[in-house]
C-alpha cells in the first residue's frame, strides 16, 4: 500500500521535502491540497509539479532524475532545419494561452483521457492572468494555430507542462522558439519533467534532482523578464529564424 502525505485544501502548509518522494512511482511525493496560485508558484519553487487525471486526488511529484534542456543547446535536425527554410508560418507568446491549453487537452491518438482536467484549466488560466504563466503559439499563413507549448515562470527558471501540434512541426517549432527566447532572457533550463523519447532527439536528458535542485535554488530567486515582455517583447517572430544554426 502506498503511503504519501495528505496536504490540506486552502491550508498554505509546506509540501515535504522531495527528497522524500517515492522511487515507485518515481517522484509521486504527496496528495491533495488544492490549485490556487499561491500554492502551484510554492510547488515549482520548489521542484515539485500536479499531475493526475480526473476522479482522482491531486497528486504531486518530483521525479529522480529530471528531464529538462540546455536552452543553448536545443538541437534542430537537418530535415527540419531545411523545412524551416522554407516556412512562413509566424510566432507569437501570451496572445492565446486559454487556446493552447484547451488544444493540449484534446484527446490523443493511443491516449485514453487527458490529465489536463477542467480544474488544471482554470487554475493555469489563472497564473497567466497574475503573469506567472505563459504560452507559445505557432500560426500558419491561414491565420490558425498549429502548435504551442505552455509553462510556468520562475525567476529565471521556465517549466514546460504541455505542447501539441495539430499540423507537422507545430509543436517543434514552438518548443524551439522557446527555448530560443528562454537562452536570450537568460533562463538556463527548460524543465521537461519526465522522460521523453521524442523530447531527446531534440536535445533533453536526464538530470539528477539533486542538481535540478541546485540549479532551481540559484535561477528560480533571479528576476526574469516582465510578464508584458513575453507578449510585446517576443523575439523570435518567425519560423524560419529558427534555422540559422548561428542564431
Amino acid at each position: 500500500m502506498i503511503r504519501i502525505p495528505i496536504l490540506r485544501a486552502g491550508v498554505q502548509e509546506p509540501f515535504p521535502p522531495v527528497e522524500t518522494a517515492l522511487v515507485e512511482p518515481s517522484g509521486l511525493l504527496a496528495a491533495g491540497g488544492d490549485l490556487s496560485p499561491q500554492r502551484l508558484l510554492d510547488a515549482y519553487r520548489h521542484g515539485i509539479f500536479p499531475w493526475y487525471s480526473d476522479g482522482e486526488p491531486i497528486l504531486w511529484w518530483s521525479p529522480d532524475p529530471r528531464m529538462v534542456f540546455a536552452t543553448d543547446a536545443v538541437h534542430v535536425p537537418g530535415r527540419t532545419r531545411r523545412w524551416l527554410r522554407h516556412c512562413d508560418w509566424s510566432i507569437r507568446a501570451d496572445g492565446a494561452f486559454a487556446d493552447v491549453m484547451r488544444a493540449c487537452a484534446a484527446p490523443r491518438a493511443r491516449q485514453s483521457g487527458t490529465w489536463i482536467t477542467r480544474a488544471m484549466f482554470d487554475a493555469y488560466t489563472e497564473l497567466h492572468a497574475a503573469g506567472h504563466a505563459h504560452s507559445v503559439e505557432v500560426i500558419d499563413t491561414a491565420g490558425s494555430l498549429v502548435g504551442g507549448i505552455y509553462g510556468v515562470a520562475v525567476g529565471r527558471m521556465f517549466f514546460g507542462e504541455s505542447m501539441f501540434s495539430s499540423a507537422t512541426n507545430g509543436s517543434k517549432v514552438a518548443l524551439i522558439a522557446l527555448c530560443r527566447a528562454l537562452r536570450d532572457w537568460q533562463f538556463p533550463l527548460l524543465d521537461a519533467q519526465v522522460a521523453s523519447a521524442h523530447l531527446t532527439t531534440l536535445g533533453a536528458f536526464e538530470m539528477p534532482r539533486s542538481r535540478f535542485m541546485a540549479h532551481l535554488d540559484l535561477y528560480a530567486t533571479q528576476p526574469g523578464p516582465p510578464p508584458s515582455a513575453w507578449r510585446d517583447e517576443w523575439p523570435w517572430t518567425r519560423a524560419r529564424q529558427l534555422a540559422d544554426p548561428a542564431a
